[in-house]
């Protein structure tokens, strides 16, 4: 099982490597590549209608200001995919990536996290391939429950 994770550009690394550390942690393997919509077209149709033949299972988009990137893989790719807007320099606020995301016509779903919500992205496209892999369904409930123990922990520490 593999999960391809795609953005516009290197300045979106840093929100994306989020969602490649939680996969990384519930040991599920990712490709990572750098796919722009608008600058490198003819890479962005390879990836979305070849990306299935490469062992890619889920897709992670992210992509600013715009935002056509997981739109346009989802159009062309039979793979899910989640889009993750990125808050970038020449967004307005973020709130153009984020409609640009949500905004799918009927017949084209792309799954949208919050702004610059990376992380939910990578446990999300876990939850997806944990549906039909219980390898990967036992690590994700591991990792719920670690997160409520940290809140238990962070409870007690308060009395």
């Amino acid at each position: 099982m593999k999960v391809g994770i795609i953005m516009g550009s290197t300045s979106d690394l840093p929100v994306m490597q989020k969602a490649i550390d939680i996969l990384e942690h519930l040991g599920i393997a990712t490709e990572v590549d750098i796919v722009s919509a608008h600058r490198t077209p003819e890479k962005l149709f390879d990836y979305g209608q070849n990306a299935h033949t490469r062992g890619i299972n889920v897709i992670i988009a992210g992509a600013g200001g715009a935002a056509h990137l997981p739109g346009m893989v989802a159009s062309l790719s039979p793979l899910p995919v989640i889009g993750v807007p990125v808050k970038s320099r020449n967004s307005i606020d973020g709130w153009d990536s984020v409609l640009s995301i949500l905004q799918m016509p009927g017949g084209v779903p792309v799954a949208t996290v919050a702004l610059d919500g990376a992380q939910n992205a990578g446990i999300l496209a876990a939850q997806i391939l944990g549906a039909t892999n219980t390898e990967i369904q036992d690590r994700i409930m591991t990792y719920k429950e670690e997160l409520k123990q940290k809140v238990i922990d962070g409870a007690k520490s308060l009395k």
